[in-house]
């Protein structure tokens, strides 16, 4: 078997290996990373970032993100039961930490390490604010978004090693092959993969959130809280690993409804 040959087997190979179906749409997803691979550089890392870091203790502020941190981690349990995973979240170490830092920001490491600045605290505006922030945020790490993007990168570095291999070294053949992979341009390639992410992380945090017990339909208010912060300087949603706030809210509008049916069906009323 020739050398081209080989790499097109590897790599079909490796992208039937890579592939897992999601709990969450029954789709296959591209993901080569176990969370025995992940999870301990991610616990280490979160580590040294609290190390590093100003964390804010014993005030309310912080109280209030480990309440809600819990109350969305019990929730995400009884979700994940009920599709049928019970022991999906065995290996989710749960942690939330209030950071002090006017950013107005928040993010969840891969295996459930969650911080959340102070900055954002005054956009979140309340409990409920607060929660569709932290569900969205713990939606990415229950959906392995993190070593999805992982598995890209490496996919995309893997593509361009081939293409130089089973094209050669000619410079206009090499170009074709990048634009075709989406090599050498993220707008085509990892932007809108993040945007789909970003998309699915709402849906899935918003009904956590409501399961949790917090109204879904706060998750509007506080994007449109975001549009106004912003002030109109967000890049176009084509340029951006993030949808448009319009966009979002949009979404949030046709999401907020199924979030409530959701929750009811776990005896929660979310919207009282």
């Amino acid at each position: 078997m020739k050398l081209k040959q080989l790499i097109l087997v590897f790599m079909t190979l490796a992208l039937v290996l890579s592939c897992k179906t999601s709990p969450f749409t029954g789709k296959q997803t591209f993901n080569a990373y176990s969370n025995e691979q992940i999870f301990p550089s991610s616990f280490q890392q979160y580590n040294q970032f609290l190390a590093e870091n100003n964390v804010v203790r014993g005030t309310a502020e912080a109280a209030e993100v480990k309440r809600v941190g819990d109350r969305i981690a019990v929730a995400a349990e009884r979700y994940m039961t009920a599709l049928g995973y019970p022991n999906y979240l065995d290996d989710y170490q749960w942690e939330y930490n209030l950071i002090k830092d006017n950013a107005v920001n928040a993010f969840c490491m891969p295996g459930g390490k969650i911080v959340v600045f102070t900055g954002l605290l005054p956009i979140a505006e309340t409990e409920a604010g607060l929660a569709m922030v932290m569900g969205h945020e713990l939606a990415h790490a229950m959906a392995n978004h993190g070593a999805q993007r992982m598995t890209a990168a490496q996919a995309q570095s893997l593509g361009a090693v081939a293409g130089s291999v089973l094209i050669g070294n000619d410079p206009q053949k090499q170009q074709i092959f990048n634009q075709a992979y989406g090599l050498g341009t993220t707008v085509g390639g990892m932007l809108p993969f993040s945007r789909s992410h970003e998309n699915q992380a709402d849906e899935i945090g918003t009904i956590i959130a409501a399961i949790a017990g917090y109204d879904p339909y706060a998750a509007i208010s506080l994007w449109e809280r975001m549009r106004a912060a912003s002030g109109g300087q967000a890049p176009p949603e084509f340029l951006s690993t993030h949808p448009s706030a319009d966009t979002r809210i949009a979404r949030l509008k046709e999401i907020a409804p199924r979030a409530v049916a959701e929750a009811q069906k776990f005896g929660v009323n979310p919207t009282k």
